[in-house]
Formats: structure tokens, C-alpha cells, sequence
């Protein structure tokens, strides 16, 4: 328990009845303070750890009601008692409604003060211990929402590589692909921020090939057009998968939309164009299709790294954001000597507090 004092302030431009109370106060145990205006008032408070003010209503300048005003604009949790005249009682039910602890009436019995300044005192002490736990649940609410957010996000990551697992050939696109996406962002000169939001948005972007039949998925050999249709459509499952967990982050929804979109329309979900397209997904597509390209499959083998580098550059423009090509190639140096890379560590990742596409294809093929 504190030894600190519990402050009161006593405001009257009377000097006789502002000595009066402030000897009756003293005589509870308590330190007391003194202004003889309302504007000195303030300027005490702005200095002076305040717990309790008692003011006069009647006072020149600057009355009781606008002194109230002002403390509880400036310090809510002070309170305050207003002194009235027997004549101002509807005057002191105002203040009451107005924000006003309580009142004391003119002439005053010193029991009485005592009695009205103990009850105020105990009612901000509840005030403050209040909003104390009304703070402290809230704090308590936050960290609960974004551990349950993490949770689900969880369970997102061990979905993606589940998936993954099922077929050799698949397994670690989703890690691989977000670790070109944020070599790219960086060469580009993103703050981490941001690159952690598309690495993210990346490791993510195929959970919707939960909704994929999986004989189209592991299918042996090339898709026929209905086919494409049809794992064309794990863009907007996985949007909707991910709706709840990136309601802050659109920017890393956007990702999983739009990874598929190309720069010349022609792209999935909505055949949205250049800049239509949001840039993030623009990344995450370079880093798709590169991975797409370098990755064997049972109807073909992995492509040379070099091959790979090739069609990025022959198909910016089309497929692809020229800018983010560039940024592909700086980030790898401009050569396909360290590609492709290694299979990352799946990492745990959080959400950011609160938080663009092209093609998917190459030379007609899908990135699967």
C-alpha cells in the first residue's frame, strides 16, 4: 500500500471559507492544496498529482461548471465535489449530471464535509480500479485474439505442407516459394514489414488446393482445359479459407487471390491487368512460376535454372511484372549460379499487427 498522501485541492475565491475547508480536510489525515481561482486551479493540477477537487460554483472568470468541464476533459480520473449555496441546489444537480462526485451546501457542518469528501474519495478509488480492470481485460481479450489467431495460423502452415506431402514432387513449393518471394521484395527495397507480409501471403497461397479434387492435383500427366478451370479455383477457396485469419491484412489476402493474374489479363481469378493486379501478388507470382519451372514432375523434369531465368524475362510484360522480374534476377544476381535454392525450414510465423498477381503459368503450363 502506498504512503503517498491523497491529495485534495480546494478552490474558492473566498479566502475565509477556502482556510475553512481546507483545515477540515487536513483534519482527516490528508494533504491539501489551495487556488483561489479557477484558472490557478488548473494550473496546480497540471503540476500536482490530484485525487480529490473541491470547488466553489460561484466564483469570478472562471465558474464551478467550467472548472468541471475542464478536469474532466484534462484529468478524468480526478474527481470533483462542488461547493453550492442552499439557493443552487438545482444548480448542484446539474453539476451532478454533469460529471460532479458529489456536493456540499453553504453553510457547511464540518461532519458533514467529511463525510461528502471520505464518499468521494471512495467512489473514484472504484472509478480508477475500474477502469484499471476494465483495461487490463481488455489487454487480456487482445492477447487471447491474436493467441487463437496464431492457432489458426498454425494449423494454416501444417495444412499447406500436408498438402504438399502427398506428392514427391511438390513437397516444399510453398517454402521455397516464399523464400524467393521475400529475396525479391528485399532486392526491391521493401521494408521487412512488408516482406514478412509476403513471405507469409507466399508459404500460404496454395491452401486452397485443399478444395482441389485430388486426382486433378496429383494427376500424372498435363491438365486438360477443364482441368486448369477447376485447380484454377483453389485461389478463391483459399481467400475464403484465409478471410478470417487476414481481415487486417488484405494486402496478404490478395496473395492467395491473385497469384494466377497476369499482366496482360489473361490471368485467374478475375483477368485483372497490370496494375490492376495488387503488387504483392505480382512477387509471389514470379516466385510461383519460377519455383513451377525448376520443380520435376512425373510428365517432365525440373528445368534448368537458367531456362527458368529465361522465360521470366521473355514473358515480362505478358505474364509478368517487369519490375518484379528485375527485382527476381538482382536478387539471385542476375544468374542462375545459386539456383535453384534449397528447401528452407518451415518456420513459425505470426500475424502482423494490425495488416498483387501475374501469371502462374509459363509456356502454358501451371504452376502445381
Amino acid at each position: 500500500m502506498s504512503n503517498v498522501p491523497v491529495t485534495c485541492l480546494v478552490v474558492d475565491d473566498e479566502p475565509a471559507v477556502r482556510g475553512a475547508l481546507v483545515k477540515v480536510i487536513e483534519g482527516m489525515g490528508l494533504r491539501v492544496l489551495q487556488s483561489a481561482s479557477g484558472a490557478e486551479a488548473l494550473r496546480v493540477l497540471g503540476r500536482e498529482p490530484i485525487e480529490l477537487v473541491l470547488s466553489d460554483f460561484q466564483m469570478p472568470g472562471m465558474n464551478g461548471a467550467r472548472l468541471l468541464a475542464e478536469v474532466l476533459r484534462g484529468w478524468p480520473d480526478v474527481g470533483v465535489v462542488m461547493v453550492t449555496g442552499v439557493s443552487e441546489l438545482k444548480i448542484a444537480v446539474e453539476l451532478l449530471k454533469a460529471g460532479a462526485y458529489d456536493y456540499i451546501t453553504k453553510p457547511f457542518e464540518v461532519e458533514e464535509v467529511q463525510a461528502r469528501v471520505q464518499k468521494a474519495l471512495d467512489r473514484r478509488r472504484l472509478v480508477v480500479e475500474n477502469r484499471r480492470y476494465q483495461l487490463h481485460l481488455a489487454e487480456l481479450v487482445r492477447q487471447q485474439a491474436i493467441r487463437i489467431e496464431e492457432l489458426f495460423l498454425e494449423a494454416v502452415q501444417t495444412l499447406v505442407h500436408a498438402l504438399e506431402a502427398k506428392d514427391a514432387y511438390t513437397r516444399g513449393h510453398s517454402a521455397r516459394v516464399s523464400a524467393y518471394a521475400g529475396h525479391t521484395a528485399r532486392a526491391m527495397g521493401l521494408p521487412e514489414t512488408e516482406v514478412e507480409l509476403i513471405e507469409l501471403g507466399a508459404e500460404l497461397h496454395d491452401v486452397g488446393k485443399i478444395g482441389v479434387r485430388e486426382a486433378v492435383l496429383l494427376k500424372p500427366s498435363p491438365l486438360t482445359d477443364d482441368e486448369y478451370r477447376h485447380i484454377m479455383e483453389h485461389t478463391v477457396i483459399g481467400e475464403r479459407i484465409l478471410a478470417p485469419l487476414f481481415k487486417n491484412s488484405p494486402q496478404a489476402l490478395a496473395i492467395v487471390r491473385s497469384h494466377h493474374e497476369r499482366m496482360d489479363g489473361r490471368g485467374f481469378p478475375d483477368g485483372s491487368a497490370g496494375d490492376q493486379i495488387p503488387f504483392y501478388a505480382r512477387i509471389v507470382c514470379v516466385a510461383d512460376s519460377f519455383d513451377a519451372m525448376t520443380s520435376g514432375r512425373t510428365y517432365r523434369s525440373a528445368r534448368p535454372p537458367a531456362d527458368a531465368l529465361a522465360e521470366l524475362r521473355a514473358h515480362a510484360g505478358s505474364q509478368f511484372d517487369p519490375a518484379v522480374v528485375e527485382g527476381f534476377l538482382r536478387a539471385h544476381d542476375g544468374s542462375s549460379r545459386r539456383l535453384p535454392i534449397p528447401t528452407p525450414q518451415i518456420a513459425r510465423r505470426h500475424l502482423p499487427e494490425g495488416v498483387a498477381g501475374a501469371g502462374s503459368s509459363v509456356g502454358g503450363e501451371v504452376a502445381r
